[in-house]
């Protein structure tokens, strides 16, 4: 059997590009060093997901094993209710992994569950289910319309599942799977069982109870020990012996917040981010002073649903940057924006904790938007993807 792929989810970030007119506009910093190419399923440069409109969840991972980045989307409201989009040389065919519909919450993870040597894939359920699935990866046997094999992680109890993610929490040397359960109020882990394919649910203890329902995943060594810690909820939790963890306190007000994680900071602790993405608040990156953790305000305004964050290095400087965009729209029953001119920036890190804040875009809906290297050309591209306005949608932007 081969060794399982340690990996986790890359959490939630968006970006996207200004244009004038029909043409692309050079990146707002006046140097040129970045360039994009915009596609966009609207132009028919690549499938749309699907006829729904409430498009909640992805994922890019090298699926097929080629090398190549490829991605996950996820629509609640109509089937097929998971696709992924295979790259090839030319372009993307969209490939079924979940051919009926499911209600799919935001948030997502990947591993190899099975320890066959593929990544296989994690969701969780909304407000109107108390499951939480994997799907297994059927590499090499992919045909575009065939689905693939679901299992259940958790099966009953509270509902709403937003956001999971994988790590070794406990230094044991295996992978084990956290995730939020919000109408429980719990953090969960569940190690992945030795035979993941015939048990059905997982096994899982609640590490965490928190006031109020809380979101957003993040993995890092925050403390320095050699074990990766989980940070989210506006806490960081430290492994203290068997199935324990032991809460620690980074910014209460950011408990129902996205999550990222780096060293933005060269030397000492790595620095956590966090921005409210289901409501209105500030976009933080948070600094340990080696008595408490000191917050520094990337904006001085308030971010608007900032549904997509990552730390990456953008611009390939060595230097950890920070990605953040706003969703344009939230409303279910309303035809109009809510954010009609909803903002993406990057803020351009130098390693010593000083941004420069660029504005890329204006008026691009993103929600779970991420940075990757999509076209297999060793730099970072964007994949946009709005929650529900003007969906089914998807841009992409490569590099140039």
């Amino acid at each position: 059997m081969r060794k399982r792929i340690i990996a986790g989810l890359v959490l939630v970030l968006g970006v996207g590009i200004a244009f004038v007119a029909a043409g692309m506009k050079r990146d707002p910093s006046g140097d040129g060093h970045i360039r994009w190419q915009h596609l966009t399923s609207k132009q028919g440069d690549l499938e749309a997901p699907n006829s729904g409109n409430q498009q909640t969840a992805s994922l890019v991972l090298d699926i097929d094993g080629d090398g190549r980045n490829d991605f996950v989307i996820e629509e609640r409201t109509a089937a097929p209710a998971v696709v992924w989009y295979r790259r090839s040389k030319d372009g993307w065919t969209k490939h079924v992994v979940e051919a009926g519909p499911l209600h799919i919450e935001a948030g997502g993870a990947f591993a190899d569950i099975d320890g066959d040597g593929d990544l296989d894939i994690v969701f969780g359920g909304d407000a109107s289910s108390s499951q939480v699935w994997w799907w297994e990866n059927p590499y090499p046997q992919y045909e575009p319309n065939t689905p693939w094999t679901r299992r259940e992680i958790k099966n009953s109890g509270p509902t709403k599942h937003h956001d999971q993610i994988f790590g070794d929490f406990d230094g044991d040397g295996r992978l084990e799977l956290a995730y939020w359960n919000q109408r429980a109020r719990h953090l969960y882990l569940a190690p992945i069982p030795a035979d993941p394919k015939q048990t059905q649910p997982w096994p899982a203890t609640a590490i965490y109870t928190s006031e109020s329902e809380s979101e957003g995943l993040a993995a890092t060594d925050i403390d320095g020990d050699g074990k990766t810690d989980i940070v989210g909820g506006g806490r960081w939790f430290k492994h203290a012996g068997g199935v324990s963890f032991t809460p620690h306190l980074i910014d209460d007000a950011q408990r129902f917040s996205r999550a990222a994680a780096g060293q933005l900071n060269q030397g000492g602790r790595p620095e956590v981010v966090f921005v409210v993405g289901d409501g209105v608040g500030r976009l933080k990156w948070y600094g340990w002073t080696g008595e408490d953790w000191v917050g520094h305000d990337l904006l001085g305004m308030d971010v608007v649903h900032g549904h997509s964050l990552q730390v990456t290095d953008v611009d390939g400087d060595g230097n950890l940057d920070i990605f953040c965009a706003e969703m344009g729209k939230w409303t279910e029953k309303a035809a109009a924006a809510d954010n009609p001119q909803a903002k993406l920036w990057v803020f351009f890190g130098d390693g010593k904790g000083n941004f420069k804040k660029e504005e890329v875009a204006t008026g691009y809906g993103n929600h779970e938007s991420r940075v990757a290297d999509l076209d297999g050309d060793g730099d970072l591209d964007i994949l946009g993807k709005p929650y529900n306005w003007d969906t089914p949608r998807l841009d992409i932007w490569l590099r140039k």
